[in-house]
């Protein structure tokens, strides 16, 4: 709250306790302190009530500064969290791509070597056919050439 509103409020509430002592003075029936004096008897009272408020109002006043301060600091400080944040979800965003493209291309290599694979078996069974084939052909030719040595002898 500023002072000017303060100080204005203070004045109407000053004029309207006067208006109230006024018209209770014209009701009392008992001629007590004269008007005027006891119109300054209220105007001290009120002075001394409106310094009170005005002290406590500057306590609130600089209390609310000091929490305005705190949350300009605070703000500044979530809006650093918030950007940093935004910079790691980019980052992890970025990761993500890449590992899903190595991910892919592993796959792909998978496939390639499954597909090799095959190949390869189907060579050594070719091979081991042929291994099997040769191993006959050896010991029939040691056969022959057992024959061939009694034969000759």
């Amino acid at each position: 709250m500023n002072a000017e509103k303060l100080i204005r409020r203070s004045a109407i509430g000053l004029a309207f306790a006067g208006l109230l002592a006024g018209g209770v003075y014209a009701q009392s029936p008992d001629p007590a302190p004269t008007p005027q004096q006891q119109d300054i008897q209220n105007d001290k009272k009120d002075i001394r009530s409106d310094k009170k408020d005005l002290a406590k109002d500057r306590a609130d006043r600089d209390a609310d500064q000091r929490d305005i301060n705190k949350d300009k600091r605070d703000l500044a400080k979530d809006r650093a969290d918030r950007n940093k944040d935004l910079r790691d979800i980019n980052h992890d965003r970025r990761d993500l791509n890449k590992d899903r493209a190595d991910r892919n291309a592993d796959q792909r290599d998978i496939n390639h070597d499954k597909a090799d694979l095959a190949k390869d078996r189907k060579d050594r069974n070719q091979d081991q056919k042929d291994i099997n084939k040769d191993k006959k052909d050896l010991h029939k030719d040691r056969k022959d050439l057992r024959k061939d040595r009694r034969g000759h002898k």
